[in-house]
């Protein structure tokens, strides 16, 4: 700790958040905000998934899309950060785990040996209890998340958001600051893909990278005849992309598996890989692990130190 402290306090780089003591700050907020940059240092890759309205999947496409870096040999850990209505430890079949304290924070899940957990619904004494929060204590749970978390060097943290450009979002966003970028994941219909492009709007505004679109339930192959139905439309989000000049990573169709695995707690993206909606996952997926492509540390000292 005392390392990364010392190469923190040496870094030069401009966009540092563990640059010198800011003027009006207290100590107390330096000291939080010197840890929060020395968790964050242990990570390499740091990407959020959002959505303009709820209801797409952006939950099963996270936790998916941590679970196929976990499988491609990466250390990952996924955080949910929807305050009202986490999803995170249903689709992992982590209803039962409670976060206890280790002696270096808090303790997510281990699902597997490469891949972590972390999510409001851990620390809740049961699974029906409703959190009535205003923001200030939304974002302070978040920052504590990101915080107090003892992650451990990882790869990658994937964030899942809850829907919208408010409070849980914002807060990820600025306390990331050195994100990778987001994920964007809609369906094809219009209504879905004007909030969309809210959230585009959002992530320009903040100087958040777009890495891509997801179009979630595109189309319902027929497992009798193959008759491929459009529910929801059809290429809604690639004329969106087209639009707005950003990648369409892939369309993953509606699969009744997919939903039966979510309920169950079993990871799709592992148990039926080989499926047609499987093989979209992966080429949707595939541009995010690209980005680990180059396994050196760039930046600050802080980071060179936890990549060793």
């Amino acid at each position: 700790m005392q390392s990364e402290r010392s190469a923190c306090e040496t870094c030069t780089k401009a966009g540092c958040a563990a640059r010198p003591r800011q003027a009006g700050e207290s100590p107390e907020q330096y000291e939080a905000r010197m840890q929060l940059a020395e968790r964050m240092g242990r990570i390499r890759h740091k990407v959020l998934v959002l959505s303009g309205k709820g209801g797409v999947g952006k939950s099963t496409v996270a936790a998916n899309l941590a679970i196929f870096l976990a499988l491609h040999g990466r250390r990952v850990g996924l955080l949910d950060v929807d305050i009202h209505g986490p999803s995170i430890p249903k689709l992992l079949g982590l209803e039962s785990y409670r976060t206890v304290m280790g002696p270096n924070g808090m303790l997510p899940a281990e699902v597997s040996e490469s891949l972590r957990a972390m999510s409001i619904g851990f620390l809740l004494p049961e699974t029906d209890a409703a959190l009535i929060w205003r923001g200030p204590m939304k974002i302070g749970v978040i920052q504590q998340f990101l915080r107090d978390t003892d992650w451990g060097p990882l790869d990658f943290l994937v964030v899942d958001c809850p829907p919208g450009t408010g409070d849980e979002p914002l807060s990820v966003a600025q306390s990331l600051g050195d994100a990778d970028g987001a994920v964007v994941v809609t369906t094809p219909q219009a209504l879905s893909l004007s909030d969309v492009r809210k959230s585009i709007t959002f992530c320009r505004k903040l100087s958040l990278p777009v890495l891509g679109v997801i179009e979630n339930m595109s189309g319902f192959v027929c497992p009798r005849c193959g008759e491929v139905t459009d529910i929801f439309g059809r290429d809604g989000g690639a004329a969106m992309c087209r639009d707005m000049g950003i990648p369409l990573l892939g369309r993953i169709p509606i699969d009744p598996a997919i939903v039966s695995a979510g309920d169950a707690g079993e990871p799709f993206a592992y148990l039926r890989s080989e499926t047609p909606s499987g093989q979209a996952m992966t080429r949707a997926f595939e541009p995010i692990l690209a980005l680990d492509a180059d396994t050196s540390a760039q930046g600050c000292p802080g980071r060179q130190t936890e990549a060793g």
